[in-house]
């Protein structure tokens, strides 16, 4: 009778945890209930970002629809990993937005790093402490990317944005 149970357990635990993993951040937050607005900057957001991975969503449990809101995703790469963290603070028909992506790259410098998103995205490049911390900025300054050296051959890549749409 204790396998019969314990087997049944399993299963309905396997059926959630594929409900869980299958869901996305933009999915999490219209189910949270946080403003429409939001919502809607979200998923644009991990659409443009490719956001897939394990997924953790806050909210305030009586009012997510006038109150700020995070969104974390962590994904894993065959080098590295990366961690995506968005802030949503909702103001009547508009929505603020910070976002926060941290890349571990294991098998490149942050100097080559550098100097192909350079010159791919046309970034003024800043470099500190011995070329310890390298700070790319674009020319309209709407982001900034740090590097940090992690180690001779690793790189951490963190990219900070923060949005006021229709303002």
């Amino acid at each position: 009778m204790n396998v019969y149970h314990f087997k049944t357990l399993t299963l309905i635990m396997l059926f959630c945890s594929l409900c869980a993993n299958g869901s996305n951040l933009s999915n999490d937050a219209k189910d949270r209930g946080i403003n429409e607005t939001c919502y809607s900057y979200l998923a644009q957001i991990e659409k443009s970002y490719n956001v897939n991975g394990l997924n953790i969503t806050f909210a305030h449990p009586q009012n997510p629809s006038v109150l700020p809101s995070l969104h974390v995703s962590s994904q894993r790469y065959n080098n590295g990993s990366s961690s995506f963290s968005a802030t949503l603070i909702p103001e009547g028909e508009y929505c603020y937005l910070s976002t926060v992506i941290v890349t571990a790259i294991n098998n490149q410098s942050c100097s080559e790093i550098a100097q192909i998103k350079a010159k791919n995205e046309n970034l003024q490049l800043s470099s500190y402490a011995d070329g310890t911390y390298i700070i790319l900025t674009p020319t309209d300054n709407s982001y900034q990317t740090i590097l940090t050296a992690s180690g001779e051959n690793a790189c951490t890549m963190t990219e900070a944005r923060m949005m006021w749409p229709g303002r």
